[in-house]
């Protein structure tokens, strides 16, 4: 496929998306549709596309129209490329522009690539980070992998990786991180990865797990473990006895090969009372997801206010739920990958005071920048007779 090519195939995905398709179904049927494409042609594409979903309003506005059309015009002027030279009209090129088109210019005061509802409470929530936030919602995020301390140094990893073409650096932001520099789509084919000395996992919920109060030997539930990623950071850094449950156990169906790759031993219970009481118990809970829309950007353009009413309403009562099954001096650790305050702090402070007898005794925001994304972490103990 030409460049041109390329822009034209993410101009009709993206309007398939912008009718309510999902994006990776909408990139699936693509490439299986169309098997001549090649590994650079389909990645080329899904870069595209989700540069169009990541700055959908600002490039719309630089576009000059909010259809896949303009959207792809106004990435590629806010990227510096003259769409002139994509919009040729010759082969699979998309039709040449307008004078219209050619008339807008980008505008200086770009529109915020959120949406309209959420503008006041992410700037509520942000407080001085609104702005640099805002243009980091825009760009891609980056790859980060844990190191699992169980089989391998970080040194000893990277040593690893490189032998299969992925470059590495070490980040501040985790002990345990590292940040992708070359070779990102080589990860899951490496040796380390297969031999379970590295795991795909964003740095900021590296560092969530890394502040708990672990102990070794204690018994951890992950009550929302979905993958199991925060079970295998855990585990990563502390010996314990580790119990993972979901509401929706299909959730949890590559959790026993990663846990075997990484060399922990995870019981999956359906019923998480029944091994109740655990010392710490985890609750990633479903949440907006805002910290993450870098890497899920058709999210936060599906996000309705009756949404969010019903994710806080399911946070309170798993904050309940999971309260019961910590022991009389254990830890409750409430988690999510949102940047918004009526998820986090205020939903803390709704259930220390609904539940007396519990404190926050420590809580921290990871805000989202080039090293990580938008995280939120607290711990909950019950207070002293």
């Amino acid at each position: 496929m030409t460049p041109a090519a390329r822009v034209a195939t993410a101009i009709e995905l993206l309007d398939e998306i912008f009718a309510g398709a999902p994006a990776e179904k909408c990139l699936t049927g693509w490439g299986r549709r169309n098997r001549f494409a090649g590994s650079k042609d389909r990645a080329a594409v899904r870069d595209h596309v989700f540069d169009g979903l990541r700055q959908r309003a600002s490039a719309a506005q630089a576009g000059g129209s909010a259809d896949g059309r303009g959207v792809m015009i106004g990435v590629l002027r806010l990227s510096g490329i003259d769409p002139e030279t994509m919009f040729t009209g010759e082969g699979y090129a998309a039709s040449v522009l307008s004078d219209d088109e050619r008339a807008v210019h980008p505008d200086s005061a770009k529109a915020l690539d959120v949406p309209a509802w959420l503008v006041d409470p992410l700037r509520d929530s942000l407080a001085e980070e609104f702005d640099a936030t805002m243009e980091a919602i825009r760009l891609r995020a980056p790859v980060s992998l844990r190191v699992n301390l169980r089989k391998a140094s970080i040194s000893e990893a990277q040593a690893q990786l490189r032998e299969d073409g992925v470059e590495t650096a070490p980040l501040a932001l985790a002990d345990t991180a590292l940040l992708v520099t070359d070779g990102p789509r080589r990860v899951a084919q490496s040796a380390a990865y297969r031999d379970g000395l590295v795991e795909l996992q964003d740095a900021s919920s590296q560092a969530a797990v890394a502040s708990l109060s672990l102990r070794k030997g204690m018994k951890f539930l992950d009550y929302c473990a979905g993958g199991g990623g925060k079970t295998l950071a855990m585990a990563g850094l502390c010996d314990g006895q580790f119990y993972a449950h979901d509401a929706n156990p299909a959730r949890l169906r590559d959790l026993p090969a990663r846990a075997e790759r990484a060399g922990v031993a995870v019981q999956i219970v359906d019923d998480a009372a029944g091994d109740a009481p655990y010392d710490l118990v985890f609750c990633d809970v479903p949440c907006s997801g805002s910290g993450t829309w870098r890497r899920t950007p058709d999210a936060k353009w599906r996000l309705t206010q009756q949404d969010m009413s019903d994710l806080t309403d399911l946070q309170a009562e798993i904050l309940t739920q999971a309260a019961d099954l910590v022991t009389q001096d254990g830890t409750l650790v409430y988690a999510t990958c949102s940047l918004l305050k009526a998820e986090n702090e205020d939903q803390l402070a709704q259930f220390v005071q609904a539940h007396d007898d519990w404190t926050v005794c420590a809580s921290q925001r990871f805000d989202m920048t080039a090293d990580g994304d938008g995280f939120f972490v607290a711990e909950l103990r019950r207070k002293s007779a």
